[in-house]
């Protein structure tokens, strides 16, 4: 009589690992998420539209949309320039500047605020020099928005450099031959490829944007609806035990996330539907 030998897996069987996934994302993402819908639910629809329409709530979220907007406006633009650079050219330097890129991933935030505070204040290099234009840099909405877009360039120059890469500079060639110039090979060849990935940065680096706290603290100057943030207000009313405010805010902000995840999930999707067409 003979027996089959199972051969057995390294890795666990479906069901064991679909459970421990199950538990993680329940434990860390889905438990406290639902802590804040919970309690948010407890509020009256008016105790919360009250909350949600106070003045310095609602100067809070314009400030924090503004500046995230512009700052993720800003890093679509450049971090494009700067993927172009890295993927089309060779330089001396090329490796430690493509390592740089990651460093606000790298950098605590605490230290990414303090450290672009003392060089955008009055008494600081650049700060000075804006300052005798009559520019203010630290401690005001300008402030918030270059710490932005220091921890957003990543995101837009990883999600483009590796499309960026993949292209094929037969069609290029191609596109020049048959009478294009760059700016048109640019428009027309290019870009339509990229435009998924941009898309896509441009999403985490608006939505890295609205959550930021720790490079936004140092810089703003926190102002009462001037310079001050979301996250900084929620910290505020939990520092004043109102966490009926807090929890309002956060719930209006875990919506924000929702949508911005979608947007970046059909990108996404729209990005692996085209390389598996190819």
């Amino acid at each position: 009589m003979f027996r089959t030998l199972k051969e057995r897996s390294i890795l666990p069987g479906f069901g064991l690992s679909m459970g421990f996934v199950l538990l993680y994302l329940g434990l860390i993402v889905l438990f406290p998420l639902t802590g804040i819908v919970l309690k948010t639910f407890e509020l009256t629809w008016g105790e919360f539209w009250q909350i949600f329409t106070n003045p310095r709530v609602l100067a809070a979220f314009k400030v924090s949309f503004m500046t995230s907007l512009i700052a993720a406006f800003v890093n679509a633009c450049f971090g494009l320039l700067v993927a172009w650079v890295l993927v089309r050219y060779r330089f001396v330097g090329k490796r430690w500047i493509d390592g740089l890129i990651d460093l606000p991933f790298a950098l605590p935030t605490a230290v990414a605020g303090i450290s672009l505070t003392a060089i955008y204040s009055q008494n600081g290099f650049i700060g000075g020099i804006l300052q005798s234009f009559g520019i203010k840099g630290a401690y005001s909405q300008l402030g918030i928005t270059i710490a932005l877009i220091f921890i957003g360039l990543p995101f837009v120059v990883r999600t483009v450099q590796p499309v960026l890469q993949e292209l094929e500079r037969e069609v290029e060639e191609a596109s020049a031959i048959l009478g294009a110039r760059r700016w048109g090979t640019f428009r027309s060849v290019i870009f339509p490829e990229i435009m998924p990935s941009l898309l896509t940065g441009f999403a985490l680096a608006f939505a890295r944007g609205i959550g930021e706290y720790g490079s936004v603290v140092f810089i703003s100057g926190n102002m009462p609806m001037k310079t001050e943030v979301v996250p900084l207000l929620i910290m505020t009313k939990l520092e004043q035990y109102d966490y009926a405010g807090a929890t309002a805010i956060a719930f209006v902000l875990l919506l924000v996330s929702f949508f911005l995840l979608f947007i970046i999930n059909y990108f996404q999707w729209r990005i692996s539907k085209r390389v598996s067409a190819m």
